[in-house]
């Protein structure tokens, strides 16, 4: 049986070929609960920008979105320019504690406006004139895991791997739950075949690899789902998919698992028609549930170790279309949100409705410079050999 056939038939193809084939999880645990840990949340599908940070006192704002601008009564105000969506009262909550950062225009040059090949440059750090095999938080694990006794130092919430998690060497983990993980590798019939001995001969290769790799995810499954029965939360998370994800990935945090990045996706932001309804319902979403995981990290002593980022592959066109929604467009903002912000609340100028690249905002950070900032100074590793080029870090950390 070739090894694709087989894997898919165990029911283990998205566990198992996410494990880094020539790691496995020893009976050490070298857990520093003091090390800091990265939660990116993926906006998927592009999500408007203006309709998130709100210019509510630019006229051009309104004149483009006479049917899906968010009224000037209606915007949580942050300063006397933006403000955000109503729908984001957790986001103005954590704005208030001074746990937020918003960073405006944020894009890169030359901007693509495919999901496919836009996230591709997101996801590898690349400049829009090349192509990557390997993701950015895939080389921050080659350059640091290497050697670690654990492959579970980056895991994505899903049951696919994002390119963003594929390095050279080392791959992150893909799971939605520790327990459905750990319950797909304790059939019997997948342990007997993990237990079983080939040859090494060329006849075996394949064979050889599926036993070892079967061997790993089992290991990796089982240290996962036991160290994470050591802390339940007992916080209301929303009961959605992003708020169960959220609230897996707390408990993993304060559990103490060796995991240095967590990576989860929300969308579909791709809001072509009838856009105030969607995008609302998913801020809404993202608001009410990141509020509630920084709120329980607080109560179990674990929010200063902890930065959450988002982004999304880009932003949408100035002026709204026929269907009430809004078309890909290019530059949008990120949130950063932690107890450890140097510099907080709006970090730069508000977008600039009167100068547009043919109906598109015009970025002014590069969303590398941000990258090189988490790296450098959140996870204290090379940004240089990471991202392969030297970008100036920003000082909102």
């Amino acid at each position: 049986m070739k090894r694709r056939t087989f894997i898919q038939t165990t029911g283990l193809a998205s566990a198992a070929m996410m494990i880094p084939k020539f790691l496995k999880a020893s009976e050490k645990d070298t857990v520093n609960t003091t090390d800091k840990i990265l939660v990116i949340v993926q906006l998927t599908g592009g999500n408007d920008g203006l309709n998130t940070v709100v210019p509510f006192e630019n006229d051009l704002y309104y004149n483009a979105r006479p049917k899906i601008a968010i009224p000037k009564n209606e915007v949580l105000k942050l300063n006397n320019q933006l403000g955000l969506n109503p729908n984001l009262t957790g986001f103005k909550s954590l704005f208030d504690d001074g746990k937020l950062c918003l960073i405006n225009n944020v894009g890169y040059p030359e901007p693509d406006r495919s999901h496919f090949r836009s996230m591709d440059i997101w996801h590898t750090a690349s400049n829009s004139n090349e192509y990557k095999t390997t993701g950015w938080l895939g080389r921050y694990l080659d350059e640091k895991c290497g050697d670690c006794d654990k492959p579970t130092q980056v895991l994505e919430m899903d049951d696919t791997l994002s390119l963003a998690l594929k390095g050279a060497k080392v791959k992150g983990l893909a799971l939605k739950d520790p327990k459905r993980l750990y319950g797909s590798t304790t059939d019997p019939f997948v342990n007997q075949l993990s237990k079983q001995h080939m040859p090494g001969d060329n006849q075996h290769d394949n064979a050889e690899y599926l036993y070892k790799t079967l061997a790993e995810t089992i290991s990796s499954a089982e240290y996962l789902y036991n160290t994470s029965k050591i802390f339940h939360s007992a916080a209301s998370y929303p009961n959605h998919q992003f708020g169960k994800s959220m609230k897996t990935i707390s408990e993993l945090i304060i559990s103490g698992v060796n995991t240095k990045v967590y990576y989860v996706s929300l969308g579909s932001f791709d809001t072509h028609s009838n856009q105030q309804k969607r995008q609302g319902e998913l801020l809404q979403q993202l608001s009410e549930t990141v509020k509630v995981f920084m709120d329980d990290l607080k109560s179990n002593g674990r929010a200063n170790d902890v930065l959450l980022m988002t982004f999304s592959e880009f932003g949408r066109r100035v002026e709204e279309n026929a269907s009430f929604g809004t078309d890909h467009g290019t530059a949008s903002q990120i949130f950063l949100i932690g107890n450890n912000l140097k510099k907080k609340g709006v970090y730069n100028e508000a977008p600039n409705l009167a100068d547009l690249d043919e109906g598109d905002l015009k970025f002014s950070v590069d969303f590398k410079n941000i990258y090189a900032t988490v790296l450098q100074k959140w996870l204290h590793t090379d940004d240089l050999k990471i991202l392969g080029s030297k970008f100036s870090s920003l000082d909102f950390l």
